[in-house]
């Protein structure tokens, strides 16, 4: 069993209710026939200003980490661990009261409140977990699960275990069930307002130029153009737009190699 260090908080805000249903997922006085100890369970925390700050790249042990976009159906496959009574009543990423006996889990990447379904490849037992924190920073494992959420698939005694991650929807929804139901809901989360601009002129006709080389880039990223005063005069700058995460503007830049090129915000 390992306990990787939490890491900071993301933003202490406004929350909404949890949607209660699907085995477990949500707050109960009791998990697994365990009662629950110590701090009870909160709601879980979600608006638009929760959901951009946990969206931001941050960095832990010198490693910066890239939150991105991620679609119902996502997979991912790597090792899981377990946190538990050393974290239980403290603060979770995403300023909620982290309690072991919910069904949470934290991941470095995944939008806050991604309903993930984890399944344990060596006993083929799953559990359905809702992200509200970040972690674990130990090479090798690509999630944490609650105490109680381990102990479903069968990793509250081996430590981790082998897992296959399949993303099943967001803001606490799972996708399929609201879709039976007639609910409209998220098929993917995007982060938008990312460019990288590729160069700035004072003349509109040099703009227009440089915008037509570059549109429709790799039949994806598009251009626009943006005016600006600067010394009593415009400037005309051409951003490319297009990108979904910081990181993948960041790995364009490094791709083409284009001169002077930096990321920009919409």
């Amino acid at each position: 069993m390992s306990f990787p260090i939490r890491t900071f908080l993301l933003g202490c805000l406004t929350s909404l209710p949890l949607l209660l249903w699907l085995d477990g997922c949500g707050a109960r006085n009791t998990t697994l026939g365990v009662p629950v100890f110590g701090p009870g369970p909160s709601k879980p925390r979600s608006s638009k200003a929760i959901h951009r700050a946990t969206l931001r790249p941050y960095t832990i042990n010198g490693r910066t980490y890239y939150p991105t976009v991620v679609h119902v159906g996502w997979t991912q496959e790597g090792i899981a661990s377990w946190y538990g009574p050393n974290f239980h009543g403290g603060r979770t990423s995403n300023g909620e009261i982290y309690n072991m006996y919910a069904m949470t889990a934290a991941h470095k990447t995944l939008p806050m409140n991604t309903m993930v379904k984890v399944t344990n490849k060596r006993n083929g037992k799953s559990v359905v977990v809702r992200i509200n924190d970040r972690g674990p920073f130990v090479s090798g494992r690509i999630i944490d699960l609650s105490y109680a959420a381990g102990k479903k698939i069968g990793i509250d005694r081996t430590g981790t275990a082998p897992v296959c991650l399949k993303v099943l929807g967001f803001d606490n929804i799972i996708a399929s069930m609201a879709k039976r139901s007639g609910h409209a809901v998220r098929d993917r989360v995007v982060l938008s307002g990312f460019a990288v601009q590729v160069g700035s002129f004072r003349r509109y006709e040099g703009a227009m130029k440089y915008k037509k080389s570059y549109d429709n880039f790799e039949g994806r990223y598009h251009t626009v153009i943006k005016r600006f005063m600067v010394g009593g005069a415009p400037l005309y700058r051409v951003w490319l737009t297009g990108f979904r995460s910081e990181a993948e503007a960041r790995d364009f830049i490094k791709a083409w190699s284009i001169p002077g090129a930096f990321i920009v915000r919409g």
